[in-house]
């Protein structure tokens, strides 16, 4: 415990207090934050610049889950039983398109770190020490758990569905001729779609932990996450069909599980209402109490009382 406490006050001392507010007017924030915004889009830009040149090579990359399998146990790619499918292009600009988004996604993805660090180094000063403690880990949290779904969607996910589905199409006599377009969407929906549903159990801790939600609220409504799962799915997916709903909406509900065991864990405590019962004490305790008339031996009646007007009698 003390060597925790030395690094939390090192912390203190040498990151969070440098970071202090210094109580900038609002033009000037809005000068900070264009200035930043202005550096993340050139750094963005120039890495689109070097990844356009290998647009062809990340294209290749794309195209290993639609005829080839993951084995875990070898660490490899494996050739599935498909026969080799070619990628065309149905109009003249299409196939530098897909080049374009293809190049512009994988800079955004690798400079994705960079708009972090400006982006926590303008929302700090603003912050008080418990939330710069709170939001750090939770936007690390957050970035490793969206490239872990593209991680899984990518060598999981996409070679079992694309397998499934062209295999079903190659079995009914159709020709496989896939538009480059098509498939490059296909792609990237997917990874982005799975990178998201690896956020839920986070979104869910995170309501959580501010007490918007709670455990018995997550599980009393598991029945329309389930069925919210299979609606978000139908229109996630780029295609109708119903095995592409399933591949999306049950990893969504599993995570959505995964989100209430995070929240009975990690979620804002309650303090345990205690009833304090008011004694009170018994009437004659109270007439007890009273003062008794040494003339009449009547009680006398307090403030509380109601006092009654004498009787004057004949003059």
């Amino acid at each position: 415990m003390a060597k925790q406490s030395q690094w939390g006050q090192w912390f203190e001392e040498k990151v969070f207090k440098p970071l202090e507010d210094k109580k900038m007017p609002v033009m000037e924030h809005l000068h900070e934050f264009q200035h930043r915004l202005t550096r993340a889009v050139v750094v963005m830009a120039l890495v689109f610049v070097g990844t356009f040149f290998y647009a062809d090579t990340l294209v290749t990359w794309l195209r290993i889950p639609l005829q080839n399998f993951f084995i875990l146990d070898s660490w490899e790619w494996v050739p599935s039983d498909l026969p080799k499918i070619p990628l065309v292009f149905l109009a003249p600009a299409e196939a530098l398109w897909q080049n374009v988004k293809v190049a512009g996604l994988c800079a955004l993805v690798l400079t994705t770190p960079y708009w972090l660090w400006e982006i926590w180094q303008f929302v700090v000063p603003g912050l008080h020490a418990q939330e710069r403690r709170f939001v750090a880990p939770f936007t690390a949290i957050s970035t490793v758990a969206f490239f872990l779904g593209l991680t899984f969607c990518f060598f999981f996910v996409l070679p079992f569905a694309l397998n499934f589905l062209l295999s079903y199409g190659l079995a009914s006599g159709f020709i496989a001729q896939i538009s480059i377009a098509n498939f490059i969407g296909f792609i990237l929906w997917f990874l982005l779609v799975f990178g998201l549903i690896f956020e839920v159990p986070l979104a869910l801790t995170l309501m959580a932990k501010l007490g918007w939600v709670d455990a018995p609220l997550l599980r009393q409504y598991r029945k329309w996450a389930f069925l919210g799962s299979f609606l978000f799915a139908a229109i996630l997916t780029p295609t109708p069909d119903p095995f592409n709903q399933c591949i999306m909406a049950l990893p969504m509900y599993f995570f959505y599980e995964v989100g209430i065991i995070s929240a009975q864990m990690f979620g804002k405590k309650k303090p345990k209402e205690t009833e304090e019962v008011a004694p009170t004490a018994p009437a004659t305790s109270r007439a007890a109490s009273r003062p008794v008339s040494p003339s009449t031996g009547s009680v006398v009646s307090g403030d509380d009382d109601y006092v009654s007007v004498p009787d004057s009698g004949p003059r």
